[in-house]
């Protein structure tokens, strides 16, 4: 079976959201154009960022169908890039709160795409 390595989401300006990802991550994108951005992550995971007025076939989702899945190493990791994304900006959905698989916020991206931070549970599965 295959397995997954690349996500791409369709935004309105791949340059300003490339920005904004690259602050995020703490990392440069490996490609950079007017109408797609693309960071290689850990393990060779990739993100693209790529223009929904550029996309074909063209696209007709917008963000909050899904979300960027982000994993941290404790709880209060989870506070604290609460505090450093809140103090960003970052519109918030959901706060530090304790689920049935770990502790996890919300927040979305300058396209309204949903960003979990999360840290699970002993015995959770993530």
């Amino acid at each position: 079976m295959t397995t997954p390595n690349f996500i791409i989401l369709y935004v309105d300006s791949p340059e300003r959201s490339g920005a904004f990802y690259a602050s995020l991550l703490g990392r440069e994108p490996v490609e950079s154009s007017p109408t797609f951005v693309m960071f290689v992550l850990d393990k060779g995971f990739k993100l693209g960022l790529w223009s929904r007025h550029t996309v074909e076939p063209a696209a007709t989702a917008t963000g909050g169908g899904g979300e960027l899945v982000l994993a941290v190493e404790n709880a209060a990791a989870v506070d604290a890039t609460h505090a450093d994304w809140a103090g960003r900006g970052l519109k918030m959905l959901q706060v530090p709160t304790d689920l049935d698989f770990g502790r996890s916020f919300v927040a979305l991206d300058p396209d309204n795409h949903r960003l979990r931070v999360y840290w699970p549970f002993e015995g959770a599965q993530g």
